[in-house]
């Protein structure tokens, strides 16, 4: 199944305690069905202090079901997404505008 989905995409959580917050995907995880959003599902990990760095409680951003995201339109709404051959190229839209994203 193609990849609705992918870096760079503003998104949108549907579900869970972030539920309305908004951001962009910085990575997919394919094979496990979700990504990792900035600023959304954060969780405090501790580092131990290496030679260069400073140890402490470290904001990390967990990966979260794709099934919970929904990509933003150009309105800023959550829309679903399509595929449709324009030419002989297979292009990703919005279900709600139209638009090639």
């Amino acid at each position: 199944m193609a990849a609705k989905l992918k870096k760079g995409d503003k998104v949108v959580v549907l579900a869970g305690k972030d539920k309305g917050k908004q951001g962009e995907i910085t990575s997919v995880l394919p094979s496990r069905g979700k990504a990792i959003v900035e600023g959304v599902n954060v969780a405090i990990r501790h580092q131990r202090a290496a030679q260069g760095e400073q140890g402490g409680r470290r904001p990390v951003a967990m990966p979260i079901d794709l099934s919970n995201l929904a990509l933003l339109d150009a309105n800023g709404k959550a829309t679903r997404v399509g595929f449709r051959m324009e030419g002989d190229k297979k292009v990703r839209f919005a279900k709600t505008t139209g638009d090639v994203i």
